[in-house]
């Protein structure tokens, strides 16, 4: 069954707009159907707020059809909010202390953008850990995307994350690792899959610490791990929620910035993104960008309207259908009044198990 929409967010009448189900909360409620409960940690700055929301939930709604999924979006306090960002967390976000007295069957963590050199000086870090801390006693499993597979790897296993030389991000091509997992299940065993990110964690770094890879890219790194139990906590280091749009959009933030004085060079196109069509528009801009600053001019009308058109998005029914087996599982292996069953049982070193439980 589809999402159901729990209170008056915005991204609900908007991805009904799109085209998904959403149902009303009076409609779920009349049918005798098995609900999930999923709480989304949103610890994405102003610029993404709501669309990392809206791409998370759209994820849940649109990859399974085996229950009513109300999602719960909170984020934390000692993040810096502007004005509007905060109107709209006071608004339509649940605060973590009710989330953990109702229950929740799983947890999405989103990534975050850091100023620190260690992950632990950021000032989210210890009400992080202490969501985390909890929904290891309290749900089934914790899927995390990017900067929170960092944080959690950091906290859980000591593993320090490396700076590369230069921003990794674009669309990158990647294989399964371990075929026979039950996340895997469906899943082609070639697909893309996008990457945007500063820092990585090598297949070397979660190997030693017991974790098991399950898809890597030969130039990307490791998109996706589990834990030693091989459910509980899945580590994405890639963005499988992203859509279309959102390289372009980021592309687009860091132009902006290049011509704020806020970074020293143009950036680079995001890699295997961008068709050649696409970088000509782009090259283009640019050239006319340079030379309206070097005169003092209002700079162009950045082209997303023509850039968007060109560029096409090849991860999300990969996407779609791992969070769909994730969410099998959590179904699975959950009751309906949210107690975990699978967790004790497992033996680490057989993911089959998983699929005779």
């Amino acid at each position: 069954m589809p999402l159901v929409a729990h209170n008056e967010l915005p991204t609900f009448s908007r991805l009904r707009e799109l085209g998904h189900e959403v149902l009303t909360l009076e409609r779920a409620k009349r049918q005798d159907i098995r609900e999930l409960h999923i709480g989304l940690l949103n610890m994405m700055p102003d610029a993404a707020l709501t669309a990392t929301e809206r791409q998370f939930i759209s994820l849940v709604g649109g990859s399974n059809q085996i229950a009513q999924f109300y999602v719960y979006p909170f984020s934390i306090r000692k993040l810096n909010r502007g004005a509007e960002a905060r109107k709209h967390i006071d608004q339509y976000y649940f605060d973590f202390a009710d989330l953990a007295d109702q229950g929740l069957d799983a947890l999405i963590i989103s990534g975050a953008n850091v100023a620190n050199p260690s992950l632990d000086q950021e000032p989210f870090w210890d009400a992080l850990i202490e969501v985390v801390r909890w929904a290891e006693d309290n749900v089934a499993s914790i899927l995390c995307s990017c900067l929170a597979t960092h944080a959690l790897v950091k906290h859980h296993y000591g593993i320090e994350r490396q700076l590369l030389p230069q921003k990794r991000w674009g669309v990158y091509s990647h294989r399964i690792s371990r075929p026979e997992h039950p996340l895997m299940r469906g899943i082609n065993t070639r697909f893309d899959a996008p990457h945007s990110r500063y820092n990585e964690i090598t297949r070397s770094q979660l190997e030693e610490a017991g974790l098991v890879v399950l898809i890597e890219s030969q130039e990307a790194g490791v998109h996706l791990a589990v834990s030693p139990d091989q459910l509980h906590i899945v580590y994405f280091q890639g963005h499988p929620e992203y859509n279309s749009n959102s390289l372009l959009k980021e592309y687009k933030r860091e132009v902006t910035r290049y011509f704020n004085g806020e970074r020293e060079a143009v950036p680079r196109y995001p890699e295997h993104y961008f068709s050649d069509e696409a970088i000509e528009i782009a090259a283009r801009y640019i050239e006319k960008a340079l030379q309206s600053d070097a005169r003092g001019e209002a700079l162009p009308e950045f082209p997303e309207k023509d850039l968007e058109s060109l560029v096409d998005n090849t991860w999300g029914d990969t996407g779609k259908a791992i969070v769909n087996n994730w969410l099998g599982l959590v179904y699975q292996f959950t009751s309906p009044d949210r107690k975990v069953q699978f967790m004790p049982g497992i033996d680490p070193h057989d993911p089959l198990q998983l699929r005779a439980k």
